[in-house]
């Protein structure tokens, strides 16, 4: 295998990672965004049922009013706590930075490979790597659940172009 060849499937794996990454950081990210959504939602609801019952006339409504607000306010704790709009946001760069990790190695072995030596093509490839390595340790971790339904996700075709068929 000639030193070319082992720069493009050095280059080819920094792809295929940064891909795997990118769904899994994306998935994660939108399981956050729906956990906020169903919590917030939740919440707002109650309290509003909470309120209505707080201005009615029977007694037993101070009972619903009070164990509603307990709970809205059990709710916006976990909200406050977990802060699943934060995640969901953090999950999203990392992806759109694994991204774009990918489509700068598949142009370079694809497309700028051809016009340097193999001296520059190293040097760019570890400048490559450098970045998977720097998105690795400062990305949160991805759930195993949200890896196994990218990696599904990727075998089906969803991370194909047209013209790669």
């Amino acid at each position: 295998m000639t030193n070319r060849e082992k720069i493009i499937n050095e280059a080819k794996r920094i792809e295929e990672d940064s891909l795997y990454s990118a769904k899994g950081h994306f998935y994660a990210g939108q399981c956050w965004v729906n956990t906020n959504l169903w919590l917030g939602g939740i919440a707002a609801v109650l309290s509003a049922i909470a309120g209505a019952s707080a201005l009615s006339q029977f007694d037993y409504h101070n009972i619903v009013a009070g164990s509603l607000s307990i709970i809205v306010a059990g709710l916006t704790a976990i909200i406050t706590f977990i802060n699943p709009n934060e995640r969901a946001s953090v999950h999203q760069k990392a992806g759109n930075r694994y991204n774009a990790l990918r489509n700068d190695t598949r142009i370079f072995y694809d497309i700028e490979l051809s016009e340097i030596d193999d001296k520059k093509a190293t040097e760019d490839l570890k400048k490559l790597n450098d970045r998977r390595n720097k998105l690795n340790l400062e990305s949160h971790q991805i759930p195993k659940w949200a890896f196994e339904k990218a990696r599904k996700g990727i075998e089906e075709g969803e991370a194909k172009y047209k013209v790669d068929n």
